[in-house]
């Protein structure tokens, strides 16, 4: 026996081969809070149903809304449930998803084995990020979707009717409702970045899911006082209803550049500051 053959091979570490995404999506999976919040979300569409059957027809009065038109096909049912989930259900969603995947860790003092696996501190923070926002990203698309198919079933197929008059073609709709889901995503980064920003600070994820939901709470309530003027324009929920320009005749993208701008610049800026923080975080839970 040569003495190659005596010692067994041992395999080099390969830092690309810890914490597969696999691994951290069927990690996050599991957690009672993901089911919760896919649970919630796919339930408020035919709860949504169940009352306009029960109240019957919203009727008009006022200034026209989404309301008044949501029972008139699928696509309109599903336009009302994504305008009365923006503001709130989805922001809930996204923070929960981006503000526990950390802090959840530190919490039950998992993160320093996790780093002593050994994954460094950014492939395990990058990995993290991937699954949370790729979890935030299918919970708000499965809101439309559900809401397309309870739709479909409560009140039929046609084309959708605008608050303001007219009417879109189902072909053309399709493709409206493609951009407004897009651009909704994109207003919900800056709620995923502020949540996973204070997810690497604290190790309290109601603190970080909490701090991310208050941040919207505030600035809804700071673009209510007309006289900031055009300083609201620089508030991260200003915009975030933008995508209603989508439902005009012609589409008018102004409003929706403005919010991108505005959501993808306050992202970048809180991501990179979460993985400054978290580089140089003593890590003790």
């Amino acid at each position: 026996m040569t003495a190659s053959e005596a010692v067994p091979s041992v395999t080099a570490y390969d830092v690309r081969r810890t914490l597969p995404l696999r691994v951290e999506a069927v990690r996050q999976f599991r957690r009672r809070r993901t089911l919760v919040a896919f649970g919630i979300l796919l339930v408020l569409p035919w709860v949504l149903v169940v009352a306009f059957k029960a109240g019957g027809d919203p009727g008009t009065g006022g200034v026209p809304g989404l309301v008044d038109v949501a029972t008139s096909s699928a696509l309109n049912f599903a336009l009302f449930a994504l305008f009365v989930s923006t503001g709130f259900l989805l922001v809930v969603a996204v923070a929960l998803f981006c503000g526990d995947t950390v802090a959840s860790e530190a919490g039950w003092s998992s993160l320093r084995y996790l780093l002593a696996a050994p994954v460094p501190r950014g492939r395990l923070l990058r990995q993290k990020l991937i699954v949370a926002l790729s979890y935030a990203v299918v919970a708000v698309v499965s809101l439309p979707l559900m809401s397309l198919l309870a739709g479909t079933v409560a009140f039929g197929w046609a084309d959708v009717e605008l608050p303001t008059g007219g009417t879109v073609p189902v072909s053309t709709a399709l493709g409206r409702m493609a951009i407004i889901v897009g651009y909704a995503l994109v207003s919900q980064l800056v709620v995923a970045a502020l949540a996973f920003l204070l997810s690497v600070t604290t190790d309290s994820p109601l603190g970080a899911v909490g701090g991310a939901v208050g941040l919207v709470i505030v600035s809804n309530i700071l673009d209510a006082v007309t006289a900031l003027g055009s300083w609201r324009d620089f508030l991260p929920t200003h915009w975030m209803y933008a995508w209603m320009d989508a439902l005009q005749p012609e589409i008018t993208w102004t409003g929706m550049v403005k919010g991108a701008a505005v959501s993808t610049a306050y992202a970048a800026v809180l991501f990179a500051l979460a993985f400054r923080r978290f580089r140089g975080r003593d890590i003790v839970s």
